[in-house]
């Protein structure tokens, strides 16, 4: 197996009824398993909160000192059906979540009652088992309050279950919230053979609301997306001086940490499977704005206001419209690769964190000293592992031959033992960096890691997946009906060389060479800053000493 992530059992297979329930019983045996020892009465308490015994709670503890500290340490076995599981075969419990929605959330407000004889109706004239009473109020228990509410009462009804006026709780916890956002950065960055320019790169950066510290960013040519948080996310949890060291910045970031909670708007990358899992998975609320109301995410907004404003200093801005631009000919004065604008970035974070910030009246860096040293945050060793957890899900059935994703076949030894029972299991879920396809990580059948499955063919270089989409998309205009492996790889291999032909020339050329090699780095593969090429050290010197000027300026 590889050295990926735990993914303790159920993390991606478990129905979502299980895994919300242990969510909860997590919030509370979390808590309790960091003390020495829970008393009788405490058990008591966690026992009446999650509606269990108090021998359950000290089960649930067992599992949990006993597991790797994560919600799904808590999901039953398999086996389980057992006495409190609530679970009711699938056709009764379609029957009763449909009288839910079409009886129950209703302005008719029928009682519980009504709600249990309609049911009872409709499964015995299906020949059914009718469920009991218990479960059915379960069922409406574990409904939406507010949402139930407004259907039934109306929304003028909620207001109580709100907060007054739509204020958010305070925030006072080191990485008690973090708030995540995206931007396109106003500058044109520039290549790093030809050193043309290549368009605008995207900036996705984190925040913690209570120190106001940026403790993630990633700056990268691909539109915002699922794997661009959990970029950001990793970055965030992690030790930053390795990367601090491969950017060549001599500067203190020690800010880093697993957040308690993400606060993000409603983009639909901040509302994937593979997002909500691994924050479930790590133990990170997921929160969202309201819609309509950005001002609720103002602090993130107003740390990206403040770096677009700075970058409008550097050569090849665009500023932040056309009319600011005027005659100013971005194209033409852009000097800057993505590599070095990525390390003007964090140097400029960093001056950051040293000066007064305006609300705080104190340095961010002070605030967050001093409240790192009373409550450490918990950082993440493993920033491969940490990043699986969050990238994107796809569920495959698995041959003889492994798996096929997009028709690339992936195939690796430590397949085997599940290839000759594959009949008997369900279809597996896999991980997959589209940034490099080459890999993928499969979730094991009992849910305890995931293994690193490659090519089957390790001939095959890597791509990514905007690259097989493109292949597989010319192929069709070429009027293939059929696309295997070998003409996907061959026309990857005929557009690459097609890119490095025209990339002095042709603007998108360059822009998909860049991203083709900014790839993430294959394991045990030490990454080093750029060199100019020869002959244009001093345009780069020029380029990366107005930036510090700015810096000195905030």
């Amino acid at each position: 197996m590889a050295d990926g992530p735990v993914a303790e059992r159920g993390v991606l297979t478990a129905p979502d009824e299980v895994w919300d329930r242990a969510v909860r019983q997590a919030e509370v045996i979390g808590p309790l398993a960091g003390k020495p020892m829970v008393g009788l009465a405490e058990a008591e308490a966690a026992a009446t909160q999650l509606g269990v015994s108090r021998r359950q709670v000290y089960v649930l503890l067992g599992r949990w000192r006993a597991g790797h500290g994560v919600v799904s340490d808590l999901l039953p076995g398999r086996s389980s059906g057992g006495r409190g599981g609530g679970r009711l075969p699938d056709e009764v419990e379609a029957i009763v979540q449909d009288v839910l929605n079409r009886w129950y959330l209703t302005q008719q407000r029928r009682p519980v009652s009504a709600i249990c004889k309609e049911v009872a109706r409709q499964c015995r004239v299906r020949g059914l088992r009718v469920p009991s009473r218990g479960a059915v109020a379960r069922r409406i228990a574990r409904l939406d309050p507010v949402i139930s509410t407004a259907a039934r009462e109306g929304r003028e009804a909620t207001r109580p279950l709100r907060s007054a006026g739509g204020t958010p709780p305070e925030i006072t916890g080191l990485l008690e919230q973090v708030q995540i956002d995206h931007t396109p950065m106003d500058v044109i960055v520039v290549d790093e053979q030809h050193r043309k320019p290549i368009g605008r790169p995207y900036l996705t950066a984190a925040i913690d609301v209570t120190s106001r510290c940026v403790v993630g960013l990633v700056v990268t040519l691909e539109a915002p997306s699922a794997t661009s948080v959990g970029l950001c996310l990793a970055q965030a949890a992690i030790d930053k001086r390795p990367w601090l060291e491969r950017l060549g910045v001599e500067a203190a970031w020690p800010m880093s940490g697993k957040p308690h909670e993400l606060y993000v708007d409603n983009a639909v990358e901040f509302k994937s499977e593979a997002l909500r899992r691994g924050c479930d998975q790590h133990g990170i609320r997921l929160r969202y704005r309201p819609p309509g109301q950005p001002h609720f995410g103002g602090i993130i907004e107003r740390l990206i206001g403040t770096l677009m404003r700075d970058v409008h200093e550097l050569p090849g801005t665009t500023f932040s419209n056309v009319a600011e631009r005027g005659a100013y000919d971005s194209d033409a004065k852009a000097a800057l690769t993505l590599r070095e604008l990525e390390r003007w970035l964090a140097l400029a974070v960093c001056c950051y964190h040293g000066q007064v910030h305006e609300t705080l009246g104190r340095t961010p860096a002070g605030v967050w000293a001093e409240m790192a040293a009373t409550a450490p945050p918990v950082t993440v060793a493993n920033e491969m592992a940490f990043l699986v957890d969050f990238l994107p899900v796809v569920r495959r059935t698995l041959s003889r031959s492994g798996f096929v994703i997009d028709r690339v076949q992936y195939y690796s030894d430590a397949l085997k033992p599940w290839i000759a029972r594959r009949d008997h299991l369900d279809r597996f879920v896999l991980r997959r960096d589209p940034r490099d396809i080459s890999r993928i990580w499969v979730l094991d059948p009992d849910g305890d890691a995931y293994v690193e499955v490659g090519y089957r063919t390790l001939s095959r270089p890597p791509i990514s997946a905007w690259e097989q989409r493109a292949a597989v998309a010319r192929l069709r205009e070429m009027g293939r009906a059929e696309i295997d492996e070998n003409a996907l790889f061959a026309m990857v291999a005929q557009m690459r060389e097609i890119t490095d032909a025209a990339a002095a020339d042709t603007r998108k050329a360059r822009r998909d060479r860049q991203r083709r090699e900014q790839a993430p780095p294959r394991p045990r593969r030490a990454a080093s800053p750029p060199k100019p090429p020869a002959g244009q050290t001093g345009q780069a010197e020029e380029a990366m000493a107005q930036p510090f000027e700015v810096i000195e300026q905030w």
